[in-house]
């Protein structure tokens, strides 16, 4: 199958590679560089969006937030500089679910289907093909999608229409941001009590409190292995979508709140490219006291 991939950073690449090596052929564009494995997989490194849709039958797309998808479906070397008719966009993005509903049905007034796809499951994820994939769209375009998303993933579920996806990721995002802070709070509070976080952990593990997030977020903070799987400024992005919908929706989150403004204090320290496990370190800081 004729496939494009727009956005190759921390997630689209492997999701890229992964689709490359289950033998399809791959147009893709990115910013930065092209892996090597992708190139050597038999991909075409074009220069624009616009180039990988006339290659394409299903476009997908991996980028930061919402302008950036707008600017690749709509911009000056968008996907809708061609024809659109007959194909399929996969926007894979963490994006706002108010524009991807306009999104959406621009697309489909140019002939196309529309597919929101957010993931969870970060960067190994990725690399493992074991994502969890939250789609909104018609059922018809989500099963001749669907063999794909079974390459880049294992919990793939058509929440709704188009918009619903995203809606999904954002509710996804506050659960992991307050299941961060909790493995967060819970270690500095033993830590600084006078236990080893590593025994703590080891014994949480095997209990109510276990979860993915103490699994291997509690081992990054432990380590202080933040390199980014997850940047902690995309984290903001989407408690930002969370916040935003929640004042048009009249609704109060105000544990979403807080876990922004550790985030925002961890920025505020330069630490805004790090993984989201180092949320620790805004704890950290006042409580005066560091895990190790």
């Amino acid at each position: 199958m004729k496939l494009g991939f727009i956005g190759l950073g921390i997630m689209g690449s492997p999701m890229a590679i992964n689709l490359a090596r289950a033998g399809h052929q791959l147009h893709v564009t990115t910013i930065g560089p092209v892996a090597d494995e992708l190139l050597s997989l038999g991909a075409v490194n074009v220069e624009t969006a616009r180039q990988v849709t006339e290659f394409a039958d299903i476009i997908f797309i991996m980028v930061p937030d919402t302008p950036q998808v707008e600017d690749v479906l709509f911009g000056e070397h968008g996907c809708a500089k061609t024809s659109l008719q007959g194909k399929t966009i996969v926007d894979m993005s963490s994006i706002s679910p108010i524009e991807t509903k306009r999104f959406a049905q621009r697309v489909n007034e140019m002939g196309a289907d529309y597919l929101d796809a957010p993931v969870s499951g970060g960067e190994i994820g990725a690399r493992e093909g074991t994502l969890s994939i939250m789609v909104g769209g018609e059922q018809k375009v989500f099963d001749r999608v669907k063999p794909l998303f079974d390459i880049l993933g294992k919990n793939i579920t058509l929440v709704g229409g188009n918009g619903d996806g995203q809606t999904c990721k954002v509710a996804n995002q506050i659960i992991v941001a307050l299941n961060i802070e909790a493995v967060s709070e819970a270690l500095v509070f033993a830590s600084k009590a006078g236990a080893d976080p590593v025994r703590v952990r080891q014994a949480l593990m095997g209990g109510f409190a276990s979860s993915r997030i103490l699994e291997v977020h509690g081992e990054r903070m432990i380590n202080r292995t933040f390199e980014p799987g997850f940047k902690i400024a995309l984290h903001q992005k989407d408690l930002n979508l969370a916040l935003q919908s929640a004042k048009a929706l009249a609704l109060n989150l105000p544990n979403t709140a807080t876990c922004q403004e550790l985030f925002n204090t961890c920025a505020a320290n330069g630490g805004s490219q790090l993984d989201h496990s180092a949320m620790v370190q805004a704890l950290e800081l006042m409580a005066n006291h560091k895990l190790s």
